[in-house]
């Protein structure tokens, strides 16, 4: 009986595992260009029907990438930018690192169908770790007061659709990102119109892109 007991914990352990390695495996063969699902189980070292189980779809190994990016490689450089001196700069050196990654992983963007829809979400959770420093650059009259959180991911999604393309440079990147938050600066700003009630939702708008 007890070894019964102890089945359930070892399948979840072993169901990590492998999510974790097709994940790796995401990254790695994203990262050559173009790829497909059987490259990259093949990759993980599992059978196709174990990365189905967990990944029914391009778009759900395209998900765990680009969470796997934000949580590794994004998250400690905001946890480092803290305490930086000028808050805005901050937030525009974020956003440059996060197309340079993306950039990165070549085959990222093209890979599911509906990429921008799998980035709406993945960016809703960036953007609340980015909100602190965005009330900072407020604070310090770096940024314009009416822009909110919500807005957040509206930008970035703006910047991955026109800068994260395979095959645009960093400098390329560097130049319109910098174009991209001088328009957040305050002075002389036109006042933002405001949302009429269900206008804010960004996967709606989104999805009839995607559609059309």
């Amino acid at each position: 009986m007890a070894a019964r007991n102890d089945r359930a914990p070892r399948r979840r352990v072993d169901a990590r595992s492998s999510v974790e390695r097709i994940t790796a495996a995401g990254r790695t063969v994203l990262g050559r260009g173009d790829a497909s699902l059987d490259q990259i189980a093949a990759e993980a070292g599992v059978g196709i029907a174990t990365l189905y189980r967990h990944f029914p779809n391009r778009e759900a190994v395209v998900r765990a990438v680009l969470e796997d990016i934000l949580d590794t490689d994004l998250l400690p450089i905001i946890e480092d930018a803290a305490d930086v001196p000028h808050a805005r700069q901050a937030l525009q050196d974020i956003a440059t690192r996060l197309l340079d990654l993306i950039t990165e992983e070549r085959g990222l963007v093209t890979f599911a169908s509906n990429f921008a829809d799998v980035a709406v979400d993945v960016l809703q959770r960036f953007s609340a770790s980015l909100h602190p420093l965005l009330v900072r650059a407020q604070e310090a009259g770096e940024v314009r007061d009416d822009l909110t959180a919500e807005d957040i991911p509206h930008i970035l999604v703006m910047a991955v659709a026109g800068l994260a393309l395979p095959g645009t440079t960093p400098s390329l990147r560097a130049r319109f990102t910098a174009l991209l938050f001088d328009s957040l600066n305050p002075a002389g700003a036109t006042p933002l119109p405001p949302l009429l009630d269900g206008e804010g939702n960004l996967r709606t708008a989104v999805g009839n892109v995607t559609r059309a």
